[in-house]
């Protein structure tokens, strides 16, 4: 499948399963909206900046999972096993990646594709050191492979969602996606989104 264009086969596959996704998926919206409002009445639904195709920033949606304003004092820094700003309906959520859910509007708005490179946030940042204090801090943007990335749209699942774990190095990530990119096709998105279901179906995702 040609990476140009992202492939019209790839694109019709992502609309025709967003669309199903959203109809079967309509009664889990409304308790996981209920469950999220009982916990602490904050806001059901989070709109964050990701980097999408070419460089064009978009708005990914996503059941919220953390405390409101989680990210107020800290800017757009990645969530680690065992985040204190993680809610208890929250954990549940990323345990089954149902907070990712709402993801299923920005395929079919063509923002991203069911299978893809993680859709990395603007200006997110990595911080090396002990403890995340006194460490090197580094930009996405300044690993090696940040650019090739995306010449593809970024994908709710990937190589990297699934095989390389949450707390891996970038670096590592980044090497999963690039072999993404170089191989893809329609047969090799089935068997990760088949691994996808089995993972939320066994709630391992964290």
């Amino acid at each position: 499948m040609p990476i140009s264009g992202n492939g019209f086969l790839k694109r019709g596959f992502d609309i025709f399963l967003s669309s199903v996704g959203l109809l079967i998926s309509l009664p889990l919206w409304v308790i996981i909206s209920l469950l999220i409002k009982v916990e602490d009445g904050g806001p059901v639904l989070y709109r964050q900046e990701r980097i999408g195709r070419r460089g064009k920033i978009f708005k990914a949606l996503k059941f919220r999972s953390m405390i409101p304003d989680a990210e107020k004092h800290t800017g757009p820094v990645q969530a680690s096993r065992n985040d204190p700003r993680v809610t208890r309906v929250g954990r549940v959520l990323r345990k089954t990646a149902m907070d990712e859910l709402p993801q299923l509007v920005n395929i079919l708005r063509g923002d991203m594709s069911f299978v893809g490179p993680r859709a990395l946030r603007p200006k997110e940042i990595l911080q090396k050191g002990v403890n995340g204090k006194n460490g090197e801090i580094i930009r996405l943007e300044d690993i090696s492979g940040f650019e090739e990335r995306l010449k593809v749209r970024p994908g709710l699942t990937g190589l990297a969602q699934i095989f390389a774990p949450r707390d891996a190095h970038h670096h590592s990530k980044f090497r999963f996606d690039l072999l993404y990119v170089r191989k893809m096709n329609l047969w090799l998105d089935l068997y990760l989104i088949f691994q996808s279901f089995f993972i939320t179906f066994r709630a391992r995702w964290e």
